[in-house]
């Protein structure tokens, strides 16, 4: 296996830009421009073969690697011998699952059999034994998908943004100063620019959902156990895992794949009808509450507020009645921080001191607030946790969907946690939109929306009831059906510093 991991942050002044990475109508040219759905119809229909597929990924990350840093590990040489057995099954007209011959990247938080699993930290061992797959690579691989590689996050997922000391700083496809969101921002910022059209990512304050927000990308946290995951987040179920991806469409087929049932979850919910039954049933006669503001508690940037409202309008417009209202709560961010910062002392707590030092000054920080809980605050968060749940359990006794804004901001400048003059402290300051939903356990889904004056992407958060995720899902693929959803995919004549690039070599 050829593995090329590198773990040292490389600074480049200037990066050329490449025309080939924005030919054609989408913006994305060639294979690597289309999405699961179409790749598979191409399949069937012998236009091109997985291999040809998987090639044109492949190069598409070599191209762009070193302009957003989104990889920390590809694999070519085993992609390719996967996508050549596929091409062999649909030779024979027997494709072996959903995803036979699609290119997916994996977040490297995922354990995956054969490769390292490193989580964006230097305590990790990279001689630990990787003879498993977790649960959603398992149902991937089982389905036929093309493996290509590993994306960037921050050290185990802990914050907002993507940068880590072991991979470096993760960029924003639309404008490399600017941060990719994350934790899960290398999916996002892959899958934004074509390499390969399917990710999986974690999410446990809005880790999939801001991202996709800042990089113009779909993404979904399903209810919590809709996605078996082992092992288990030291953040506990706080943590979800779902599909990010170009379209609401794709990300149908993708949950339908890793919502498979896996024994090692213990808390995983029973099999759900598959997605694409109910996918175009569309949101006619479906009550939506537009809550632009959390009732004018969070201030919203003017572009980000106008490009939400045109999406609402649109909803409306396909037959939903809205009404402006919002949840009864309160900002929960001291419930969450006690839940995440406990956590994240948890995760630390068999390190010692000279691994410690190894870790992200900000996660150090976090775990140090987290082992100063009892576990009466403990117990507290968790009560407040419950109280919320059943006021937007309430809310959603005269509301089918909930909708807000994703982020009241569009990406800032990379390598910080929070924005320069925000006077903010933590990455939940700017992400009040998100975590709330992670403490309910409710679907909720970033579509895209519009784009700022400076050309940066804008998301649109739809939220159910836990367990009606399929409702997320009609309005996402709704707005994508009208014309709503769709920005434009990022151009690469924007020049800046890189993050990490691949090399050759390897174990």
């Amino acid at each position: 296996m050829t593995d090329h991991t590198h773990r040292t942050q490389s600074h480049a002044p200037h990066v050329p830009s490449d025309p080939s990475l924005t030919d054609g109508p989408s913006g994305l040219s060639g294979l690597a421009g289309l999405t699961a759905r179409q790749l598979l119809a191409g399949y069937e229909q012998g236009d091109f073969s997985p291999v040809e597929a998987t090639r044109a990924v492949l190069e598409r990350i070599e191209a762009v690697q070193p302009l957003v840093n989104a990889f920390v590990r590809v694999d070519a040489e085993s992609a390719l011998a996967q996508a050549e057995e596929s091409a062999g099954r649909w030779r024979e007209k027997e494709p072996r699952g959903l995803l036979d011959g699609v290119p997916v990247s994996v977040k490297d938080i995922f354990l995956q059999r054969g490769g390292l699993t490193l989580r964006g930290s230097r305590t990790v061992r990279p001689e630990g034994h990787w003879d498993e797959d977790a649960p959603a690579v398992a149902r991937m691989r089982e389905h036929g998908a093309v493996l290509v590689g590993k994306t960037t996050t921050p050290e185990f997922g802990w914050k907002g943004v993507t940068d880590s000391p072991l991979s470096g700083v993760t960029r924003n496809p639309y404008d490399h100063s600017r941060t990719a969101g994350g934790s899960s921002g290398g999916s996002a910022a892959a899958v934004a620019l074509g390499a390969a059209p399917l990710s999986i990512g974690t999410d446990g304050g809005g880790s999939i959902r801001i991202p996709a927000s800042f990089c113009g990308i779909f993404g979904l946290k399903p209810t919590y156990g809709r996605v078996p995951l082992y092992p288990s987040s030291p953040f506990g179920t706080l943590a979800h895992a779902g599909p990010m991806t170009r379209d609401a469409a794709d990300a149908a087929l993708l949950l339908d794949v890793i919502s498979g049932a896996d024994p090692r979850d213990w808390s995983q919910l029973a099999p759900a009808p598959p997605l694409g039954d109910s996918l175009a049933d569309g949101v006619h006669g479906l009550r939506i509450a537009y809550s632009p503001s959390f009732g004018g508690q969070v201030a919203v940037q003017p572009a980000v507020a106008a490009a939400v409202r045109r999406a609402v309008g649109r909803l409306a417009e396909l037959g939903a009645y809205i009404e402006e209202a919002d949840p009864d709560i309160t900002d929960p961010v001291e419930a969450f921080h006690t839940l995440w910062f406990s956590g994240a002392a948890r995760l630390a707590q068999p390190l010692h001191e000279e691994q410690r030092r190894l870790l992200d000054p900000g996660l150090r920080e976090i775990c140090a607030a987290g082992e100063r809980y009892s576990a009466l605050d403990y117990l507290a968060a968790v009560d407040a946790r419950m109280e919320l749940g059943r006021r937007l359990g309430r809310f959603h006794e005269s509301y089918d969907l909930l909708v807000t804004p994703t982020l009241p901001i569009t990406a800032f400048e990379a390598g910080a946690e929070t924005p320069a003059r925000s006077g903010l402290r933590r990455w939940t300051g700017w992400t009040p939109f998100t975590y709330p939903f992670n403490l309910t356990q409710q679907p909720a889904a970033s579509v895209p929306c519009g784009v700022d004056g400076d050309g940066l992407p804008i998301g649109v958060q739809i939220v159910a009831a836990r367990h009606h995720d399929a409702l997320v899902m009609r309005a996402a693929h709704a707005l994508y059906e009208s014309g709503a959803a769709r920005v434009a995919a990022p151009g690469a004549d924007r020049s800046g510093p890189a993050g990490t690039a691949l090399r050759p070599g390897g174990s």
